[in-house]
């Protein structure tokens, strides 16, 4: 086998190829090439402060267009910010801060990707009746049961991210044995839940950041290639966190250049979504990741 692959990961990829298409409103989002998805927080709390839009939907509507300018494929609006110590925020206040956005951004953007970034069922089904086009959810069903059914009736794609606990709790629960065989253990078991309940295209997110470490996240980054043997999509969203601002002894602030260099690590290792706050910066990496691997 050495003669013809490089490693087993090239053998599992032609025998079991993941999948590189997502259905959106009747049609094939093709992901052989990989996407930039710009994050638009609607909160006043998110940990990257220059991100934070509330709900000022004028605003919005400006960072929506110049990510999109920016050549953004996908932007996932978020309502409840998910950094270490938040504050709670009631369904309501969730659905005041991102229905309105989704609104905005679909009357001048009408063909571009949203997704709604919720734990919440209730917000992701009000979301997607408003003009969203899939499911980010960071506990991947485990805060709210009626997740998963709720997305397989719903027919539309899911990220669904590793996580332990919730926001408040989660960096409590660092403690794994092999932590790449339990999170492809967690994703494995996932899957086949979404499956069961309808849902025909599901992305992982090994969630960067969340019941992790610093080493285990950069354990993890160095070993992403490990998580395509679940054969789906992979979304890597690394931009300006704490795994990059405390190691260089920075602020989110100033934490753009690491970014860049591991959404670049992240593009080689078989990242299928980038996640990130600086949609040129990361287009300009994804240009030059494509003259390396056209």
């Amino acid at each position: 086998m050495s003669g013809l692959f490089n490693n087993s990961s090239d053998f599992e990829d032609i025998v079991f190829p993941p999948k590189k298409t997502l259905t959106c409103r009747g049609k094939l989002v093709f992901l052989d090439k990989p996407k930039i998805m710009g994050i638009l927080n609607v909160t006043p709390d998110s940990f990257y402060q220059e991100s934070r839009l509330d709900k000022n939907t004028d605003l919005v509507k400006r960072q929506a267009n110049k990510m999109v300018q920016e050549g953004a494929d996908i932007l996932d609006i978020g309502g409840y910010s998910s950094r270490p110590g938040a504050d709670e925020v009631s369904l309501q206040e969730e659905l005041d801060r991102v229905i309105p956005a989704i609104e905005a951004i679909r009357e001048s953007h009408p063909d571009v990707l949203l997704s709604i970034d919720t734990f919440r069922s209730q917000v992701a089904i009000e979301a997607i009746a408003s003009g969203g086009d899939m499911v980010n959810d960071i506990s991947a069903g485990q805060l709210d049961p009626d997740m998963i059914p709720a997305v397989g009736h719903l027919s539309v794609p899911y990220i669904a991210m590793h996580m332990r606990g919730n926001p408040k709790s989660m960096q409590e629960q660092t403690e794994y044995g092999d932590i790449l065989l339990e999170i492809s253990k967690y994703f494995s078991e996932k899957v086949e839940v979404c499956y069961k309940a309808g849902i025909k295209d599901v992305i992982i997110d090994p969630g960067f950041g969340f019941s992790k470490t610093l080493e285990q996240n950069y354990w993890i980054l160095k070993n992403l290639s490990y998580f395509k043997n679940i054969h789906t999509p992979i979304l890597v969203g690394l931009s300006r966190k704490s795994m990059i601002y405390k190691k260089l002894d920075l602020t989110p602030k100033e934490s753009l250049n690491g970014t860049t260099a591991l959404n670049m690590f992240s593009l080689i290792q078989g990242a299928n979504i980038l996640r990130v706050h600086d949609v040129k910066e990361a287009k300009q990496t994804l240009t030059l990741y494509k003259q390396l691997y056209p």
